[in-house]
């Protein structure tokens, strides 16, 4: 996935690259002369101490110019990146059935969005800006640590595998540790995450201790484990400075004998002790990375999780149909994803176009399951459902869009304007048609009140409207396209019973062609539909209008005449 996605930055990359072997050449050269500083030092040459005192400033200055470069460069790319990572992965989730959403869980989804990408990011940064470089400048400072003083090569050695071992251990310590950081992690987000969406419920049922109980309870876990990870890294870094200032000592030791007889022993020590030093720098910034490295890959795996997932359901291309509104259920079968069970067997029935078919049960039945399939939010495992006489596996997703519309029973309205929230069911309506389906919806009449009328400001998830204002104006969405089938997932319960009769006689008179279903708990929303279909159990126990169910079905004679008591009563 990497690879693919810094094809677009190959040129960033290949001057990262550049950069980063100016900026090692740079620390791998300065060394070589301060010994010849040193060594002019001890002669006393001025002339070659400021002719080489120039070269060792030149390059310096050049070092850091190449650092920062590629800094600049590191950026590009893994912001670059990032971004467009981030993009396809929302992109490919806009691709994706209810089936697949319901199966990653939104919630997940965002974090992979947001902290998994952060992390993809961070890693692209580290590449560029560090890792590339560490191999170089430990091969480079290996080799130029034991050609300077060639006898004490075993004293590199040695620290090496010092430092390999102390490196080794802690990780091995700490690595599982960071896994399970992630977890507690996501574990305190969502546990915050849920408590301030359901701050109402929490100061209802007053359960701000047990909501502080559990969040203390995952944050004292979270706090013993980074108290773990930095008593390691406390007890690690003094560790390995002591092997580095060991590995110095014997190396000065080891050639203090030799001062007198070879002066210029002393640049080389120098040199050497610079080389070790870049060494153990090496050794310890490829662990440290390596651990911010493994989440990042675990990060990596997750998005390509999202990208390699295939869509439930696909559509077929071709050009844009204009069906009728005829509806037929042949023998359908569903179960969710998830169930052993299935929610709806062997359902059978026929609508013609413009008429309206009432469906009922009690909780349970598969009422919504129902009229989720008729969008095509799923599809059923067993049987065919036709529009037109076209198998909805068959028309492609524009004439699907252009032919149903639903209404869900919970109105999810976006921040913007009410306009924009309307023009989701027909981005082209003008004013006329925004005014002839918030008409129908009965919304006219609350927003012409408001100062700014359609261009009025929708908070998220439309908290400045009430239940029954955004109930309407998900209806006005969902009839603005004027839809040959229109569904109504039990889309008017938070209506009054004057406003939901005339959002019923609107929909009888203005949308004639229009089939209509309507999922509904009241008997009095369907009462005068063309056909009531009686759900049980996801079974299709009945179908009629309500004066041939009433005489004849005992599931709905039942659900009615509960129904009319608790009227009776009011």
């Amino acid at each position: 996935m990497l690879k693919q996605a810094l094809k677009p930055y190959k040129w960033y990359v290949a001057g990262s690259i550049l950069m980063t072997c100016l900026v090692v050449t740079s620390a791998l050269s300065q060394p070589q002369f301060l010994k010849d500083v040193l060594a002019a030092v001890l002669e006393n040459d001025q002339d070659k101490i400021y002719s080489i005192g120039f070269w060792l400033l030149m390059i310096a200055g050049l070092g850091l110019l190449a650092g920062a470069t590629n800094t600049v460069l590191a950026a590009k790319i893994s912001q670059g990146v990032s971004a467009d990572v981030r993009e396809a992965a929302f992109r490919k989730i806009q691709s994706f059935s209810y089936a697949n959403v319901e199966e990653f869980n939104a919630g997940n989804l965002v974090v992979r969005l947001t902290n998994d990408v952060n992390q993809i990011q961070n890693l692209m940064m580290m590449l560029f800006q560090v890792l590339l470089r560490l191999p170089i400048l430990f091969v480079g400072a290996f080799i130029l640590a034991v050609s300077t003083l060639p006898s004490l090569w075993w004293v590199i050695v040695l620290m090496v595998i010092f430092i390999a071992i102390i490196m080794a251990v802690t990780m091995g310590a700490m690595g599982p540790r960071f896994g399970k950081f992630q977890k507690l992690m996501d574990r305190m987000n969502a546990i915050a995450k849920e408590n301030l969406r359901g701050a109402r419920v929490v100061k209802s049922f007053v359960q701000e201790k047990d909501q502080y109980g559990k969040f203390k309870e995952v944050s004292n876990d979270l706090l013993d484990l980074n108290l773990f990870i930095g008593y390691g890294f406390s007890i690690m870094q003094p560790l390995l400075s002591f092997v580095a200032y060991m590995a110095i000592f014997s190396s000065i030791y080891l050639v203090s004998g030799l001062v007198e007889t070879e002066p210029e022993v002393i640049g080389n020590i120098a040199s050497f002790m610079t080389y070790m030093m870049q060494l153990m720098f090496a050794i310890v910034m490829v662990s440290f990375i390596g651990m911010q490295a493994s989440r990042a890959f675990v990060s990596l795996k997750r998005i390509g999780e999202i990208l390699n997932t295939e869509p439930a359901m696909t559509y077929q291309e071709g050009p844009l149909e204009e069906l009728s509104g005829d509806l037929v259920f042949d023998n359908v079968s569903f179960t969710y994803p998830k169930d052993s069970e299935p929610s709806l067997k062997n359902v059978s029935f026929e609508a013609k176009s413009g008429q309206m078919i009432g469906i009922v049960g009690a909780t349970g039945a598969g009422k919504s399951t129902l009229a989720q399939l008729i969008p095509r939010l799923f599809d059923p495992q067993e049987g065919k459902i036709t529009i037109g006489g076209r198998d909805l596996k068959e028309i492609s997703q524009e004439t699907l869009k252009d032919t149903v519309s639903i209404v869900l029973q919970k109105a999810v309205l976006f921040s913007g304007t009410i306009a924009y929230n309307l023009r989701q069911g027909n981005p082209n309506a003008d004013l006329e048609a925004l005014e002839r389906a918030s008409g129908i919806a009965q919304a006219k009449e609350f927003i012409d009140r408001l100062d700014n009328s359609y261009e009025s400001h929708v908070e998220e998830r439309g908290n400045n409207f009430s239940g029954g204002q955004k109930q309407r104006m998900s209806i006005a969405r969902g009839v603005i396209g004027q839809p040959k089938v229109l569904v109504l997932d039990d889309s008017t319960s938070a209506l009054d019973a004057k406003s939901e009769k005339l959002v019923q006689e609107a929909l009888n008179k203005d949308l004639k062609e229009t089939t209509t279903v309507i999922v509904a708990q009241k008997i009095s929303s369907v009462v005068k539909a063309d056909k009531i279909l009686v759900l049980d159990e996801g079974r299709l126990i009945g179908q009629g209008t309500h004066k041939e169910l009433v005489a004849s079905n005992a599931v709905y004679r039942e659900i009615y005449e509960t129904q009319k008591g608790k009227e009776l009563e009011d």
